[in-house]
């Protein structure tokens, strides 16, 4: 891949091109959906951010894992 989408910064994977940006607000917009509907069917604030907690995982663990695999190596 010549592309870079993302340049590691840390341990964070920062956007540096229009995909990049791209992912990561269908990340943003994936967590907030994702808390809405989980906020919909809990039954207390602890249940929702118990569930939330793992979706967040996941969700961090595909976009760091995106970010790896097309990240500029420097």
């Amino acid at each position: 891949m010549n592309a870079s989408w993302f340049k590691r910064v840390g341990i964070f994977y920062v956007p540096v091109s229009l995909i990049g940006w791209i992912i990561l607000a269908g990340a943003l917009v994936a967590a907030v959906y994702r808390f809405l509907d989980i906020d919909s069917r809990s039954h207390s604030a602890s249940d929702t951010l118990i569930n939330f907690f793992f979706n967040l995982l996941i969700l961090g663990a595909v976009y760091t894992l995106v970010g790896f695999l097309t990240s500029r190596r420097e």
